[in-house]
Protein backbone atom coordinates (compact mmCIF):
# COMPACT_ATOMS: atom_id res chain seq x y z
CA UNK A 1 0.00 0.00 0.00
CA UNK A 2 1.17 3.77 -0.66
CA UNK A 3 0.14 7.05 0.70
CA UNK A 4 0.39 10.71 -0.65
CA UNK A 5 0.77 13.13 2.29
CA UNK A 6 -0.21 16.71 1.84
CA UNK A 7 -0.13 19.26 4.94
CA UNK A 8 -1.19 22.55 5.23
CA UNK A 9 -1.61 25.31 7.75
CA UNK A 10 0.24 25.98 10.37
CA UNK A 11 3.98 24.83 11.62
CA UNK A 12 1.99 22.37 14.30
CA UNK A 13 0.56 20.38 11.45
CA UNK A 14 3.85 19.70 10.19
CA UNK A 15 4.52 18.16 13.58
CA UNK A 16 1.61 16.21 13.63
CA UNK A 17 2.17 15.19 9.92
CA UNK A 18 5.54 13.86 10.40
CA UNK A 19 3.88 12.08 13.68
CA UNK A 20 1.33 9.81 10.72
CA UNK A 21 4.44 9.58 8.74
CA UNK A 22 6.60 7.58 11.30
CA UNK A 23 3.04 5.53 12.23
CA UNK A 24 2.47 4.60 8.38
CA UNK A 25 5.94 3.65 8.06
CA UNK A 26 6.50 1.69 10.74
CA UNK A 27 3.16 -0.08 9.59
CA UNK A 28 5.67 -0.76 5.83
CA UNK A 29 3.22 1.68 4.35
CA UNK A 30 5.09 3.23 1.34
CA UNK A 31 5.42 7.40 0.85
CA UNK A 32 4.81 8.46 -2.57
CA UNK A 33 5.49 11.68 -4.05
CA UNK A 34 3.10 11.19 -6.45
CA UNK A 35 -0.78 11.58 -5.28
CA UNK A 36 -2.29 9.66 -8.65
CA UNK A 37 0.33 6.35 -7.86
CA UNK A 38 -1.27 6.47 -4.13
CA UNK A 39 -3.60 4.16 -2.17
CA UNK A 40 -4.23 6.59 0.33
CA UNK A 41 -4.45 10.20 -0.11
CA UNK A 42 -3.98 12.27 3.65
CA UNK A 43 -4.71 15.70 3.31
CA UNK A 44 -4.18 16.95 6.49
CA UNK A 45 -5.04 20.92 8.08
CA UNK A 46 -6.33 23.21 10.43
CA UNK A 47 -9.10 24.37 11.91
CA UNK A 48 -9.32 27.02 14.57
CA UNK A 49 -11.61 26.50 17.37
CA UNK A 50 -13.07 29.69 19.31
CA UNK A 51 -12.77 29.93 22.51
Amino acid sequence: MKYHLITLGCPKNEVDSDGMEMTLRAANIQATADADDADVLIVNTCGFLEA
